[in-house]
């Protein structure tokens, strides 16, 4: 595995960074970097995104809070009460069995740090084969929308959030 730099930033918690050279990719090396390791695997990458007309520097985990703020706002202005919001889908699975049976619906990400959309959704139609759950996902990413339907998500949302887009699957979701 080619290995680009290794930063320790070990504290309370162990935290090892290792950057990968350019043409490398996660998906490819992740299993053979902790194949030898009971780890917690966290994958991050900094993504260049155009914010407001500017480029700007993100990590996955920022570009997913930012569209989170955005939905959340989008909801909220139509009088939909948001009741909890997760930072990956660990947490949403984890919150979901908290809150059940409080929640009418989950919005939740295909692409997330620590467990992903789809393994989240997985795990909460395991929990309630009832949930009404709408993935969103980024253009491109057609094969994952297919496959999150097959799996139970009740519809899905593409991004950039449209607004119109985004209330008009949100109401055809919960008005069944």
């Amino acid at each position: 595995v080619k290995i680009s730099s290794i930063n320790d930033y070990t504290a309370d918690k162990v935290n090892i960074e290792i950057k990968l050279p350019r043409g490398v990719y996660v998906k490819d090396v992740v299993d053979s970097l902790y194949a030898f390791t009971d780890c917690e695997k966290t994958v991050y990458c900094n993504l260049l995104v155009i914010k407001d007309n500017m480029p700007v520097q993100m990590t996955c985990t920022e570009v997913i809070q930012y569209h989170a703020k955005q939905l959340t706002q989008i909801l909220q202005s139509q009088g939909y009460e948001i009741i909890a919001t997760a930072v990956d889908g660990q947490d949403a699975l984890e919150k979901y069995q908290m809150l059940h049976p409080k929640i009418d619906l989950v919005t939740m990400d295909i692409t997330m740090p620590r467990m992903d959309g789809l393994t989240a959704l997985e795990k909460i139609i395991a929990f309630d084969k009832n949930a009404r759950v709408v993935m969103i996902s980024a253009l491109g990413k057609e094969e994952l929308v297919k496959q999150s339907l097959l799996t139970g998500a009740k519809n899905y949302i593409v991004k950039p959030l449209v607004r119109e887009k985004v209330l008009d699957r949100i109401a055809n979701v919960l008005s069944k």
